[in-house]
């Protein structure tokens, strides 16, 4: 008994020695500007609620910061199908406050100046585009409203599928089953599901869903769906498979996700009409209306 506690305690000291606390360099690599705006409309808000967020992108363990924009403008072109300009909108944002990063619609605008959301519900002939001014770029990018089946209802429930600090809800929407939609589930704290409507063809469908923690009583949780196309859809799936782990080791490395956001400094629309020659200039970020 007393050879075997020996053998024990001499692994232990050679298991000790071999561990080393060492300085990983990694590459310092060329910061881009990052800017999100996720327009969500609320059929019982008289107007649509614009706000963006602007970050850079760091070193690999550093925080990330907020960034400063020198201009971003929201604007609406309403068309026809046969082609002509309707009527054309732009509005300028705004910082909230000195290194907020955050920007939104200046609140002394008058209501010519913001887009009203019986207008957008009614008209899906309504694009939205977003301008930005930084450091000398400019990026842009372009949007339509992606309509949302409706949320039947959204109960807790007392089912657990791997542990007994899971909090199970069940979610029911209605799905129009002549239309191929998208849909992005957002269940807060950052917690988001995509569903196709492929998968399913009646018009009320439910299923359930699992936080992998035990939520306090009485803690207001918000569900929300959002409408989407295909290009969202597949943007946020991406997003959500780099975010899950642990990652197989024969699984390909994450890599940055690109955006529907696009660096037009250098397009004239006359010699360059696209960013083919410039792979590595391009900002982050997504523009969407749901």
């Amino acid at each position: 008994m007393k050879y075997h506690y020996f053998i024990l305690l001499v692994m232990t000291a050679l298991a000790a020695s071999c561990e080393d606390v060492i300085d990983i360099e990694l590459p310092a690599a060329k910061p881009r500007v990052i800017v999100d705006a996720l327009i969500r409309v609320d059929a019982i808000q008289e107007f649509l609620g614009v706000m963006a967020k602007a970050i850079a992108t760091n070193n690999f363990f550093e925080e990330i910061p907020v960034t400063s924009l020198e201009s971003i403008i929201i604007t609406t072109t309403v068309t026809r199908e046969d082609g002509p300009v309707l009527k054309t909108r732009a509005s300028s944002l705004i910082d909230i406050g000195p290194g907020s990063g955050i920007y939104t619609l200046n609140p002394n605008f008058s209501t010519e100046e913001r887009s009203g959301t019986s207008a957008v519900l009614q008209d899906k002939d309504v694009l939205f585009a977003r301008i930005i001014g930084q450091k000398g770029r400019k990026y842009a990018a372009q949007a339509r409203y992606a309509p949302v089946a409706p949320l039947i209802y959204v109960e807790q429930s007392t089912e657990t599928l791997f542990s007994e600090d899971e909090t199970e809800v069940l979610v029911a929407f209605e799905e129009n089953p002549e239309i191929d939609d998208f849909y992005i589930f957002d269940f807060d704290f950052g917690d988001f599901l995509v569903s196709e409507d492929t998968c399913y063809d009646e018009q009320e469908f439910k299923f359930s869903y699992f936080y992998d923690k035990s939520l306090d009583s009485g803690q207001d949780v918000t569900v929300s769906i959002l409408g989407a196309d295909s290009t969202f859809y597949n943007y946020t799936n991406q997003l959500i498979e780099q975010s899950e782990g642990p990652q197989s080791p024969l699984q390909t490395p994450a890599a940055a996700v690109r955006r529907n956001v696009f660096d037009i400094t250098d397009m004239d629309n006359q010699k360059v009409f696209d960013n083919v020659e410039q792979a590595d200039v391009f900002p982050m970020g997504y523009f969407a209306i749901v």
